[in-house]
């Protein structure tokens, strides 16, 4: 795999979106003779948590997507991971991982999220808190403010990182953090995507909509009027092949994924960061094998296998988490993508892992198990995970989890076991 070089610390600093953090570890940690890293990566816009890690043993999983139902013996088999459930053709390094215990899947898991807007999901995905719009600093950043200072790994340049477009929410908060945001080009939205989303958000988030639907009026009229429009927004852009999209997706899930990677990795480096990948939300033209999902998929694949390439003899000692606002629906719909849902997959890969397992709670999917009869029914709360994972892997206190990094969660026990070394 070729070698990622690093930005310079000038350009990290001076980005806008990445998010690293030189992690406060607590001392028992460091008594145990461990240096574990810890990085979270946002899927933003809502990830198919069904066509990502197929039900294939449920009996009712083909009547409910028919053709697209990804099966074992279909045109493009499905990975297997155990008896009940298989992964997306497209992930065949998280698939190894799986096998070599470095990693885990919970399914139908979500947040106390219930409604369908992709901000108040996000925010409270990354707030760690019930309710959107209640704090403005993430969980990530409050669990660095609780570990005491004078257990810092180092003393440089401040606590944690992130990467992405904006400084994810997760990250924001009082702990110091440096920031990278890497060039990309953006494919456009198509009409019939535009389309729908414009009719989707009227109902949700109206003023989006109404800021979309100008942006469209606007275009449809200067190509009436026959003027030439620099490219901006979503709709501009030049065609890319889906070939050449793909490529694209992979080559910048790579360098963003790898070079975080190579930071946590260092000796005098961070040991906490967060970033971003957006394109989640596929509401057309999905695809099993094919189509946009799996195009990212694949390109997330390949950027977990960055980092495990990249992190070097510190694998062993790291894990990653990967999380998304709300699933999609249960149903595919007439353009061959799926809505806004509830209950999703939580992927986790890491060294430090006691891997190899898909947890699962399963509510199935009879229509009558559906939640109103639309999503997979939540079973796992998604802080559970996290917590689980905090407490085990960084040795978060676990009061401190419950009160401080995502406070109301007292009820809320964190998974245990996730961890190797727990």
């Amino acid at each position: 795999m070729r070698t990622l070089h690093l930005p310079s610390r000038r350009h990290f600093l001076l980005g806008s979106g990445t998010l690293f953090a030189w992690a406060h570890l607590p001392k028992l940690a460091r008594a145990e003779g461990r240096d574990p890293r810890f990085l979270t990566i946002v899927l933003r816009g809502a990830l198919d948590g069904l066509a990502t890690v197929a039900p294939v043993g449920d009996p009712d999983w083909v009547a409910l997507r028919g053709d697209d139902a990804l099966t074992l013996a279909g045109k493009t088999p499905a990975l297997k991971l155990d008896d009940y459930f298989a992964l997306n053709p497209a992930m065949p390094n998280l698939q190894r991982m799986f096998a070599a215990n470095e990693a885990i899947i919970v399914h139908a898991t979500a947040t106390s999220y219930r409604h369908r807007s992709h901000f108040d999901g996000q925010d409270v995905l990354e707030s760690g808190v019930e309710k959107p719009g209640t704090v403005r600093t993430g969980w990530l950043n409050r669990l660095l403010g609780g570990l005491t200072p004078e257990d810092r790994v180092a003393t440089n340049a401040g606590s944690a990182f992130a990467v992405g477009p904006v400084t994810p929410l997760v990250a924001r908060g009082p702990a110091p953090m440096l920031i990278w945001s890497p060039r990309r080009s953006v494919t456009p939205a198509g009409d019939d995507t535009t389309t729908r989303l414009i009719e989707l958000y009227r109902h949700t988030e109206n003023r989006f909509a109404q800021v979309l639907e100008g942006r469209t009026k606007l275009a449809a009229l200067a190509a009436k009027s026959g003027i030439a429009e620099k490219p901006a927004g979503p709709l501009a852009g030049p065609f890319v092949p889906p070939l050449a999209y793909a490529a694209q997706q992979r080559t910048y899930f790579a360098a963003v994924v790898g070079a975080a990677a190579q930071y946590l990795a260092q000796p005098d480096g961070p040991r906490v960061g967060a970033l971003s990948l957006d394109g989640w939300d596929t509401h057309s033209a999905e695809g099993i094998a094919s189509g946009q999902l799996a195009i990212l998929l694949g390109a997330l694949d390949g950027a977990l296998a960055a980092i495990k390439d990249n992190m070097g003899a510190a694998w062993r000692e790291t894990v990653v988490v990967l999380i998304t606002e709300f699933g999609r629906t249960a149903r595919i719909n007439g353009s061959k993508g799926t809505d806004h849902g509830t209950a999703t997959v939580a992927l986790a890969v890491g060294g430090a892992l006691k891997g190899g397992r898909v947890i699962a709670d399963w509510p199935g999917l009879k229509p009558a198990n559906l939640l109103k009869d639309r999503d997979l029914k939540p079973t796992t709360d998604l802080r559970a995970v996290l917590k689980g994972l905090l407490a085990d892997h960084l040795r978060a206190d676990a009061r401190m989890l419950a009160a401080d990094v995502f406070p109301g969660s007292e009820q809320i026990k964190p998974m245990a076991g996730l961890v190797a070394s727990a």
